[in-house]
């Protein structure tokens, strides 16, 4: 059966201005529903449709295809499912499935995506949606008072002697096609349950819920510790990275750093596999110059809008800012943090860094935290090259036997 995921992703918010784009442990809310849907096994295909041309742009980077959704279809009153259905009407053939897929949600698992498929896919149900359990008493506020919803306010059973209830996450929605079609509304037919971590189970329409997800992202994320980096050059600040962020002064001012040999041999590393290297710092100290000296790397200083020496240096080179790894620890960070596809900091960094991160490094600073990211950016430069290397090879060894 053929299987199509779409994100409807309009570029209008109200509570949240710029939401699709806002991020959750560095990652935008639409990268992020991308990456689920391109991670599930069972999905052909990934389609964004919007009316905004830099989430267009993001989810095409990101690995999607994009549809253009009318102005009709983009308004606070147009519903997802119109959108669903305009991306169908462009499609040559009907999917026999289709996931609907909401960025608002931010920890969408691909494996709960890909149980709830083969339900619908077996015949089980037409439609499954994610869902967590809950045991609430709910109650409605009226003028005359407070009343009980779903329950006798005068009978207070145990939990253990109550049926729970089952609460939409909005996350995800698995459709079979035909059934979508003739309904035109996401519930049809027999109606079926996948059952998420309640850990995951957060919707984004408010900056509050925004901020509670960035403080789930590090928990929530926790397996991604150890995944390769996919970057195309590295950027990095210098105290509190290259260094341990201790200064040692001398009687006559001079000041000293200590830094670590096993970086060095991280950014050779790099410089050797071509991909360029930046020290990107505030201060103005020659201990800074000096290093970079030695590492044979650009070096900025000095800088006081360091994401817009960022983005001129980016500009000059070629490079997609989405493409750059920048490793940082501290609020003069925040600005290169946001504007590129690998926020980094060092566990040591302050909070606010550590929550606008992709990746928090398992090495300190000054502590081999350079080479542990050179590392995971090489080890996705192997990734790919062997990608390139076996694809060819099988489709050979298949061709001649």
């Amino acid at each position: 059966m053929s299987v199509v995921a779409i994100i409807p992703a309009r570029g209008g918010s109200k509570g949240v201005p710029g939401k699709n784009l806002r991020r959750v442990g560095g990652v935008p809310l639409i990268v992020r529903a991308v990456g689920s849907a391109r991670s599930s096994a069972l999905v052909d295909r990934v389609i964004v449709t919007t009316d905004d041309a830099a989430i267009a742009a993001a989810a095409h980077s990101a690995g999607a295809e994009v549809v253009d959704r009318p102005a009709q279809l983009s308004g606070d009153e147009a519903s997802s499912e119109s959108a669903l259905l305009h991306v169908l009407d462009g499609l040559d053939e009907e999917p026999d499935i289709v996931v609907f897929l909401q960025a608002t949600s931010p920890f969408i698992a691909s494996a709960e995506i890909d149980e709830a498929i083969e339900r619908v896919r077996g015949g089980r149900e037409d439609v499954v949606f994610s869902a967590v359990e809950t045991y609430a008493f709910l109650w409605r506020i009226s003028d005359d008072g407070a009343d009980g919803v779903g329950h006798d306010a005068s009978v207070r059973p145990r939990r253990q002697d109550r049926e729970p209830y089952y609460r939409e996450t909005g996350a995800f929605y698995v459709l079979r096609g035909s059934g979508f079609r003739k309904a035109g509304f996401r519930f049809f037919g027999r109606i079926g349950v996948t059952i998420v971590d309640e850990r995951a189970a957060i919707e984004i329409d408010t900056v509050d819920e925004l901020e509670i997800a960035n403080a789930l992202a590090p928990i929530v994320d926790a397996d991604l510790a150890g995944q390769s980096i996919e970057a195309d050059a590295v950027v990095t600040d210098f105290d509190g990275v290259h260094t341990d962020d201790r200064v040692l002064v001398g009687s006559d001012g001079a000041e000293f750093v200590t830094a670590n040999r096993s970086d060095g041999l991280g950014v050779r590393l790099l410089r050797e596999a071509g991909i360029p290297v930046l020290i990107l710092s505030t201060e103005a100290n020659p201990v800074v110059a000096s290093r970079a000296a030695k590492l044979k790397v650009e070096v900025m200083q000095g800088i006081d809008d360091k994401a817009a020496a960022l983005t001129t240096w980016a500009l000059e080179r070629g490079l997609a800012l989405d493409r750059i790894a920048y490793l940082g620890n501290d609020v003069n960070d925040l600005g290169c943090l946001s504007i590129v596809g690998w926020p980094i900091a060092v566990p040591g960094a302050v909070p606010e860094v550590i929550a606008a991160a992709r990746v928090v490094l398992a090495s300190p600073g000054g502590y081999g935290a350079v080479r542990e990211l050179a590392e995971r950016v090489l080890q996705s430069q192997r990734s790919s090259v062997q990608e390139k290397w076996e694809e060819p090879w099988l489709s050979q060894s298949v061709t001649t036997r």
